[in-house]
């Protein structure tokens, strides 16, 4: 099943139903966000450097295109309710969108294209040329103008009255000249056919109004110099410029006495108080002038302070020094504030004062502007009223010239320029910024992508979610990395009794195994895993130890006969135990506790341990044995609890053959190691065989990892918690 499916209510095979398919849990459950942010966070150094792989190679490449240029220009036709109303003129306006579509299929003709080419001069073509030379081979012709033409689009911009001829090219100004020179031939292909032959009246008309444009020219001019030689704007407005700075003259100048007078006066009173040696902090502006009121109000706390600590301490008291040394430092820098006050002052007086001359040279200046200019009016006017004359006798000829075209059908032109091109910039492509925002698109998809989809792929257990949605066993518990711990001590953390996250995670393990187990004691728990170095071993010790710490009488039994380690944790002798025992009758009627070849040894306050006995290539004689059973029975009767360390499932099948003769399993998994669908069917097989599967212990997390991958989120607030208690 795929980790964002969606996970069914999971119906046990027996009554031994496990504790996680309550029926209360009967909802849909599926990943949240969080899920999905731990399998980002899992794979980042996985799926970020080939999302940053493959969008920095995509980028590179599109950016390592030819730079391409854009230049457009705009023509518009005369609006369709156009009214003609002199007689013999031909409404020439767009009618339909079919007179639009007609213009825009001769702008794309051949014929039009060959005129632009014609049309090109030497120079022009050279720019055309230019950017297939860097690449041209030694000795080779360069392209002609037909081969090196922009690539040109003409389309009509939707709903208006435009059409639009867009050119791209290796050269802005290659793209710029040709867009150009569409609109001039087709304006010239349009006057060719549809403007006519000119009259005699136009050509007098046109000829009269060129010689009355240049008198109306060189009159404007004569009057723009004189204005020029008189700086003036014109007349009226020169006029109203020098009387508006005069009266801003005056007004600064008379502000500017006024608060002359008030720096004066206020300058002359702190020299009063500097000469009858009076506090300057009395005058106004000094007391509130910058950084004054606030050393003032420091300066008066050290002192309050100073005559409380008087009435406690002696004057050679160090605290009265320390005080006292405050106070001569916040008393200088009190004088130096002040003093930079007055020496504001004065340099605020002496700016006022020669702002003052300032501005009366300038109130003389304006003054003498003001009579100057009622000495040239009369000349002003002369020139102006000539100017106007002239100017109105070219617009009378002008308009009478329009309306003769008009009668000769010059203005059958169905439209005109609207834009003219510009020269590109910068390249419209490669756009850098489309292709970063490309580029950034892409690598967060793969990303993304890549971190998902090795979450499909890769299959072993990680999570809270992977135990009890996915396998559908209870989490029992997490236990932390202990790699900082001595292996002498990690295998008897709980019974030493040492304060260690790592002991509070085996005991919140033994909580839980209290609550999920229906069996009373006595009972037996097997202890099993998927592969070897999981961790069933250091489970087992610990858990062991927990029920003896709180007074159950238990015993710690190694069935994993193949590969014994109980022993070396307890540094004990594997001489006696469970093999011993059987190849030497399988006594069952002796004391248990006594019997040598057994070699039941006290490791600890309630804690017992049985070892293997040496070792075996093939225990299963042993295992499938009725005197095992036996004995797993009689041992119950002697302690409370019987722990089985056995073999992992994945390795060997021994753990089956245990398991038929154990009363609870207790299932553990290391972070990151065996595969869901392994520990799924290993679990099946051991419910098939009517076992009560407690849960599963997720084991070799990191502190980081317990807060990302399971709902532990508050493991690392026992240090300090515990750290606060010490």
């Amino acid at each position: 099943m795929s980790d964002t499916q969606q996970t069914q209510p999971l119906k046990p095979p027996t009554p031994a139903a496990p504790q996680a398919n309550r029926d209360d849990d009967d909802v849909i459950e599926r990943r949240t966000l969080r899920d999905y942010y731990i399998i980002l966070r899992e794979r980042l150094w996985i799926a970020l450097p080939v999302a940053l792989l493959v969008s920095l190679s995509v980028g590179y490449y599109q950016s390592r295109k030819t730079p391409m240029y854009m230049s457009t220009a705009t023509m518009q036709f005369e609006k369709p309710d156009r009214i003609v109303t002199t007689e013999g003129v031909t409404n020439p306006a767009i009618q339909s969108e079919i007179d639009i579509n007609t213009n825009i299929e001769i702008l794309k003709s051949d014929r039009l294209r060959e005129r632009v080419i014609h049309s090109l001069t030497p120079e022009e073509v050279r720019i055309l040329q230019r950017p297939y030379l860097k690449n041209l081979p030694p000795g080779a012709s360069p392209p002609s103008a037909a081969a090196a033409m922009p690539n040109v689009d003409v389309s009509a911009v939707r709903n208006s009255l435009l059409i639009r001829i867009t050119t791209t090219d290796r050269d802005p100004e290659a793209a710029k000249i040709i867009a150009d020179k569409y609109v001039d031939q087709f304006m010239q292909y349009l006057l060719e056919n549809v403007g006519g032959k000119n009259e005699y009246a136009v050509d007098w008309l046109t000829s009269r109004a060129e010689q009355l444009r240049r008198e109306s020219e060189e009159s404007a001019l004569k009057l723009q110099h004189f204005m020029q030689a008189q700086g003036m704007v014109s007349l009226d407005d020169s006029v109203n410029l020098i009387t508006a700075r005069l009266q801003a003259v005056s007004t600064a100048l008379t502000q500017n006495q006024l608060a002359l007078l008030e720096l004066k006066a206020e300058y002359g009173q702190i020299q009063d108080f500097i000469k009858n040696g009076r506090n300057l902090l009395e005058i106004q502006a000094i007391a509130k002038h910058g950084e004054v009121p606030s050393l003032q109000s420091q300066l008066l706390a050290l002192k309050r302070q100073q005559e409380v600590l008087a009435e406690r301490y002696l004057e050679r008291h160090p605290k009265m020094i320390d005080i006292a040394n405050q106070i001569s430092v916040a008393q200088g820098q009190l004088e130096k504030a002040i003093q930079l006050a007055v020496d504001e002052v004065k340099t605020q007086l002496d700016k006022t004062t020669d702002a003052e001359k300032r501005l009366e040279v300038a109130k003389s200046e304006q003054e003498k502007a003001f009579l100057h200019l009622g000495d040239v009016r009369t000349e002003y006017e002369s020139l102006k009223n000539q100017a106007d004359v002239k100017r109105k006798n070219y617009m009378d000829i002008l308009d009478r010239l329009n309306q003769t075209r008009t009668t000769s059908n010059i203005d059958k032109i169905p439209l005109h320029p609207l834009d003219r091109a510009q020269i590109a910039g910068a390249p419209y492509t490669p756009n850098m910024g489309r292709i970063v925002k490309t580029c950034t698109g892409l690598g967060v998809l793969i990303f993304i992508g890549v971190a998902v989809g090795l979450s499909f792929i890769d299959d072993r257990i990680k999570s809270a979610w992977d135990v009890e949605h996915f396998i559908g066993a209870n989490l029992l518990g997490i236990i932390p990395e202990l790699g900082q711990i001595k292996d002498e001590d990690k295998y008897q953390l709980v019974l030493n009794n040492k304060a260690n996250p790592g002991q509070e995670s085996f005991l919140s393990v033994y909580s839980a195994v209290k609550i999920q187990s229906k069996l009373d004691f006595p009972k037996s728990i097997l202890v099993t895993s998927t592969i070897p170095g999981e961790g069933k071993t250091l489970i087992s010790c610990n858990l062991a130890g927990s029920f003896a710490r709180h007074g159950r009488n238990t015993l710690l039994v190694d069935c994993d006969l193949r590969r014994p380690m109980l022993h070396r944790h307890y540094k004990q002798a594997n001489n006696n135990g469970l093999i011993s025992w059987y190849e030497n009758g399988s006594d069952l009627d002796s004391d248990l506790l006594g019997n040598p070849h057994l070699g039941i040894v006290k490791i600890g306050e309630n804690l017992s341990l049985l070892c293997s006995g040496g070792r075996s290539k093939t225990p299963s004689e042993l295992l499938e044995s009725n005197a095992f059973a036996q004995l797993l029975e009689k041992l119950k009767r002697r302690f409370d609890l019987v722990v089985v360390d056995s073999p992992p499932l994945g390795a060997v099948t021994d753990s089956l053959l245990i398991a038929e003769r154990i009363d609870e399993v207790i299932y553990v998994c290391r972070f990151n190691r065996a595969y869901r669908k392994h520990i799924k069917l290993y679990i099946k097989a051991l419910r098939s065989g009517k076992n009560e599967i407690l849960g599963i212990v997720l084991n070799g997390l990191s502190p980081r990892r317990i807060e990302y991958y399971s709902n532990y989120r508050y493991y690392r607030s026992y240090k300090k918690y515990y750290g606060a208690q010490t």
